[in-house]
């Protein structure tokens, strides 16, 4: 095996090391206990090392956020392709995303609200954003009768990330969750006249 193919892994290794360590500390205690000098502790290198591998913490939550747009297209692609119809596919797509800001919000965190080196809204940005939100168009545009289907989308992205977010901080309560997203539901998949 090749010295530069072995160093390459294990530098692949360590990356991905440093990424897993942020997302796990992140989960357990907030962005705010995620600092290299923990993280370093953590991995067991040092700070150096994790400077050589991300310019600092921004860039880490920028690979965290990476990661948990590929997993979140991954579980919304999941659920539509199981679904039935287009407002199955919808109802599918829309608790998919749900349950993953519900369940990870630390990495939706690094998403949708943190300052990250991710370019949105742009034809040439990151291929995970446009798969992403790929699976929300095609959950929407079956529905979106006349209307534009990309501005269809991301209105029904809004709603969701709203929900998810004033769920979450209390100001709404989560009891009433399922009845809220049925009703976003049935108003998005309401027959276009």
């Amino acid at each position: 095996m090749a010295t530069g193919t072995r160093r390459e892994r294990e530098r692949a290794q360590r990356e991905e090391l440093i990424v897993r360590a942020a997302r796990e500390l992140a989960e357990a205690e907030g962005w705010d206990a995620v600092t290299t000098r923990r993280l370093a502790a953590e991995i067991e290198y040092s700070q150096p090392v994790l400077y050589s591998h991300f310019k600092g913490k921004n860039a880490i939550m920028t690979a965290v956020a990476a990661q948990g747009f590929e997993e979140l297209a991954r579980e919304m692609r999941a659920a539509r392709s199981a679904a039935v119809g287009p407002g199955g596919a919808l109802a599918a797509v829309a608790a998919s995303y749900t349950d993953f800001a519900r369940k990870r919000p630390a990495i939706y965190d690094a998403m949708f609200t943190h300052a990250v080196e991710v370019r949105f809204a742009d034809a040439d940005g990151p291929a995970y954003l446009r798969e992403g939100f790929g699976e929300l168009l095609q959950a929407v545009e079956p529905l979106a009768g006349d209307d534009d289907p990309g501005i269809v989308t991301e209105t029904f992205w809004a709603s969701l990330h709203g929900l998810a977010m004033l769920e979450r901080s209390g100001r709404l309560p989560a009891a009433g969750h399922d009845q809220r997203l049925g009703l976003l539901i049935e108003r998005f998949s309401a027959p276009k006249d």
